[in-house]
C-alpha cells in the first residue's frame, strides 16, 4: 500500500522511517519532505498552511492511508477535509485538535472533567490579566493560546515581568503575531514527563514516556525551543504510575472529547509535570512530538503501520504495540543563533560516518538537497537518535555519532539525559 505523511521534519522522517519497516508498504510519499526523507521516501511539494495545496497532493497521489505530522494543518482542518473526500487519515480533527491550539479550551476543559492541572486564568485583555494576576505567586507561567512552535511558554519571576510578557504577547511582538487570549498559571515543580497515546476514539494504547529537553541551554537555561534533545527509558514510569496516568488522565481526557461530541482520533500527547501531589498536565498536543517521537519509535518493535490503521478503523482495542525493554536517545543538532534568528544553506558532511555507528539513525528534521547535496534548511536540523541496553551506552552512540557531523555553526546541548544519569548514580 501507498502511505503519504504530510509534514517536513524530523517528527515525520521518523515516520516515515517506522511505516516502511511495515512489509505491507510499497511506496511512501512525503509532502513537502526534506533531504533526509528523500532517501527513503519519493518527495512531492505542498504547502502546509494551504488546505487546498494539501488536498490537491492527497488527490493525486491516492494514498491508502495519509499521516498528519505537525500541528499546523490539524489546527486548519485537514484531517476534516480529506475524510469528506473519502480518504482514511490519521489524525484528529479541527475540533479535537483545539486540545493543542487553544490552550484556553484546554484549561476549561481540564477543569470540566476534573483532570489534574495547574491553577489558571484565561484572560482576554491586558487590564483583565493585570486583575487576574494578583492570585498567583511568582515565579508565574505565562502562555500564547495559540500554536507557537514551542516557543509560548515563559516563565516569569516577578508580577512585573509577567505583565510585561503577557502584554507583548498580546500586542504580537513576541511571536509576530497577536494574541487574543492569554493563559496565565501557577508555576509548577517537578520533572517533565512526555506520555503518548494512540486512540481510537474509545480506547487508547499509550507509548513508551519520555522526556524532552526545552530549553536552548546546558543545565536547561535559556529560552525554550521545539526540544533539544529526548531520552526514553523502561525506569521512567513504573507500572502503577503508567495505569494511573491513564486512568486519571488519558481515559477521562478521551471519554470527556467524545462526550462532547468531538471524539479524538490519533496521537494524545500529555505533556506532564510530575509533582509532589501527582502528575499534572502541562499541556495537550494533538499529534506525535518532536523529538520525542524518534526515541519513541526506535524503540517500538510491532508494526507502526497497523496501531495507526487501527485508530482509524476503530480496533485499537485489538492492536498490541511491542517495545524494546532497552533505552534510546536523541540529541538535536541546530543551526546556530536557533531559537532566534539563523542561517542556512550550509552544507553537512559526515552523515555516512555517523550512520554507520550501530544503533544509530540519523533523522533530518531542518534540512535540503541542493545539487545532491545536504545543506541546512532549518532552526533544528538533525536529530541523531540512538537505541542501546542502557541509557549510557544509547547517549555514548548518540555522542559519538553526532562528533562526525559537520556544519557551519552547528550546536547542540551535551547534557541531554542529565537528571537521569545523575540519578542512576
Amino acid at each position: 500500500m501507498k502511505v503519504l505523511i504530510l509534514g517536513s521534519g524530523g517528527r515525520e522522517h521518523a515516520l516515515a522511517w517506522a511505516v516502511k519497516r511495515s512489509e505491507r508498504v510499497t511506496e511512501i510519499v512525503c509532502a513537502p519532505g526534506n533531504g533526509g526523507m528523500a532517501q527513503i521516501a519519493r518527495c512531492v511539494p505542498t504547502d502546509l498552511a494551504d488546505v487546498n495545496s494539501m488536498i490537491k497532493v492527497v488527490e493525486a497521489e491516492q494514498p491508502k492511508l495519509t499521516i498528519v505530522g505537525p500541528e499546523l494543518p490539524l489546527s486548519l482542518g485537514i484531517v476534516d477535509a480529506l475524510r469528506e473526500r473519502g480518504f482514511r487519515v490519521f489524525g484528529p480533527t479541527r475540533t479535537a485538535a483545539m486540545l493543542e491550539t487553544s490552550k484556553g479550551f484546554a484549561k476549561r476543559f481540564l477543569q470540566r472533567h476534573n483532570i489534574p492541572t495547574a491553577s489558571y486564568a484565561v484572560c482576554t485583555s491586558p487590564a483583565e490579566l493585570e486583575k487576574a494576576i494578583d492570585i498567583f505567586h511568582a515565579p508565574i507561567v505565562v502562555k500564547a493560546d495559540g500554536l507557537a512552535a514551542g516557543k509560548g511558554v515563559i516563565i516569569c519571576q516577578s508580577r512585573r515581568t509577567a505583565v510585561e510578557a503577557a502584554q507583548s504577547l498580546f500586542e504580537g511582538t513576541l511571536l509576530g503575531e497577536a494574541e487574543r487570549q492569554v493563559v496565565i498559571e501557577e508555576f509548577l515543580e517537578g520533572e517533565e514527563i512526555s506520555f503518548l497515546c494512540l486512540s481510537d476514539g474509545r480506547h487508547v494504547a499509550p507509548l513508551v514516556p519520555a522526556q524532552d529537553h526545552k530549553r536552548i541551554g546546558e543545565g536547561d537555561t535559556g529560552p525554550n525551543t521545539g526540544g533539544m534533545g529526548v531520552y526514553s527509558t523502561e525506569a521512567m514510569l513504573d507500572p502503577g504510575m503508567t495505569e494511573w496516568i491513564l486512568r486519571h488522565i488519558v481515559h477521562p481526557t478521551i471519554q470527556g472529547m467524545a462526550d462532547e461530541d468531538a471524539p479524538f482520533t490519533g496521537v494524545l500527547y500529555c505533556g506532564l509535570m510530575m509533582t509532589a501531589r501527582g502528575p499534572q498536565v502541562l499541556e495537550f498536543n494533538a499529534r506525535f512530538g518532536d523529538p520525542e517521537t524518534q526515541a519513541i519509535l526506535m524503540r517500538l518493535e510491532s508494526d507502526l503501520l497497523e496501531a495507526l490503521e487501527s485508530c482509524v478503523d476503530g480496533r485499537l482495542a485489538d492492536t498490541e504495540l511491542r517495545w524494546n525493554q532497552g533505552a534510546s536517545a536523541c540529541v538535536v543538532a541546530s543551526s546556530a543563533g536557533y531559537p532566534g534568528s539563523y542561517k542556512t544553506g550550509f552544507p553537512i558532511t559526515g552523515l555516512e560516518d555517523a550512520a554507520r555507528i550501530p544503533g544509530v539513525e540519523i533523522f533530518h528534521s531542518g534540512t535540503s538537497l541542493a545539487e545532491d547535496q545536504v545543506v541546512t534548511a532549518g532552526g533544528r536540523v538533525l536529530g541523531v537518535t540512538a537505541t542501546a541496553a542502557s541509557l549510557e551506552e544509547a547517549l555514548q552512540r548518540a555522542y559519538q555519532a553526532i562528533g562526525e557531523v559537520r556544519f557551519e555553526g552547528m550546536y547542540y546541548r551535551r547534557d541531554i539525559g542529565h537528571r537521569a544519569l545523575k540519578r542512576s548514580k
